[in-house]
C-alpha cells in the first residue's frame, strides 16, 4: 500500500529522532499550549509553526522514504504472521511437508542468486512464492476434506452400505404402510447421494496427492536445471511455465475451499521469499 499525504502528516505529527522517548512536536505543542495561557498570541504562533513543521516534514523526500519503509515493514510482518497462522492450521506432518518444500525453494534461490542479478532473482522468487502458495492451499484443502470425511464417519456407528442394506430390507417388507415406504425410500436416496459425495471426496484426495507430488518434483527439477543448465534464463522460463500450468489447479482449489469452508485462506497473499544477496551468501 502506497502511503498518502494524510499518512505522511500523521507520521510527521508523531515523528521522533532515534534516542528520544517523546516526539519533539509534542514538546513544542505543550510548550506553546502553556505559553498561550499567558498570552493568547502564542497559540496563534504555535499553530502557524505546527502547520509549517508538518507540511515541511510530510513533503520531505527522505522522510517519505522512511515512512514508506516503515509501512512496508509492517505489511510484510503482517503477511508473515498470516502465513504462519495458516501453516499452524495444518497437522504436524503437513507442516513438515510445507517447511521442507520451503527450504528447498530457499536453497534454489541461493543457487540462482550466485549467478543472476537481484532483479532476475527477485522475479524467480516471485514464481517460487506462487508455487509455495499453491502447495499450502493444496495442503489446507486436503486437510479440510479429510476432516469432513472423518467427522462423517465418527458420527455413525454403521457404514452407509450397511444402513442402505437395512433400509432396503425394511422396504421389501409388504406389511409396512405406504407413507413409511416413501420415507424409507427417500432415506435411501439421500444415503446414496452421500455415498457419491464421499466417493467424489476420495477422488479429490487422490488428485490433491498427485498435485502435491507434482509441485515437489517440479522444484527438484528446477534445482537440477539451475545447476546443470548453461543459461540462467532457462530456470526463469521453467518457473513461468509451471505457474501457468497450475492456473487451473488454483481455480479448482478456490472451488473446493468454498465447499469445505476454507474461504478465509484465499483472502491474503503470502510474503515473498527473501532473495539471498551475494553479500549475504559470502558471510
Amino acid at each position: 500500500m502506497q502511503p498518502g499525504f494524510k499518512d505522511y502528516i500523521s507520521e510527521a505529527f508523531n515523528a521522533r529522532p532515534f534516542g528520544l522517548w517523546i516526539p519533539p512536536n509534542w514538546i513544542g505543542l505543550g510548550l506553546f499550549g502553556m505559553l498561550g495561557f499567558l498570552d493568547s498570541g502564542f497559540w496563534i504562533l504555535g499553530l502557524g509553526l505546527e502547520l509549517g513543521y508538518l507540511f515541511f516534514l510530510a513533503t520531505n523526500s527522505r522522510f517519505q522514504n522512511v515512512v514508506k519503509g516503515r509501512i512496508a515493514y509492517k505489511e510484510r510482518l503482517e503477511q508473515y504472521q498470516n502465513l504462519n497462522e495458516m501453516i499452524q492450521k495444518l497437522d504436524t506432518p503437513e507442516q513438515q511437508k510445507y517447511r521442507e518444500l520451503e527450504n528447498r525453494c530457499r536453497s534454489l534461490l541461493m543457487q540462482i542468486s550466485t549467478t543472476e542479478s537481484a532483479i532476475a532473482a527477485g522475479a524467480q522468487a516471485e514464481g517460487l512464492r506462487r508455487l509455495l502458495w499453491i502447495f499450502l492451499k493444496l495442503l489446507l484443502t486436503r486437510q479440510a476434506i479429510i476432516k469432513t470425511l472423518k467427522e462423517a464417519a465418527g458420527r455413525e456407528e454403521k457404514s452407509l452400505d450397511q444402513r442402505i442394506s437395512q433400509i432396503e430390507d425394511r422396504i421389501k417388507n409388504q406389511s409396512i404402510n405406504e407413507n413409511l415406504r416413501k420415507s424409507l425410500t427417500g432415506q435411501v436416496e439421500i444415503l446414496r447421494q452421500r455415498q457419491e459425495k464421499h466417493k467424489e471426496a476420495k477422488d479429490k484426495l487422490l488428485f490433491l496427492d498427485a498435485e502435491l507430488m507434482r509441485i515437489q518434483e517440479q522444484v527438484e527439477l528446477l534445482r537440477e536445471q539451475s545447476v546443470l543448465s548453461t543459461g540462467p534464463e532457462v530456470v526463469s522460463q521453467r518457473i513461468d511455465q509451471i505457474s501457468a500450468t497450475l492456473g487451473d489447479t488454483t481455480q479448482w482449489i478456490q472451488e473446493q475451499q468454498q465447499i469445505y469452508g476454507c474461504v478465509e485462506d484465499l483472502l491474503t497473499e503470502p510474503p515473498p521469499l527473501p532473495v539471498p544477496t551475494k553479500e549475504r551468501l559470502s558471510q
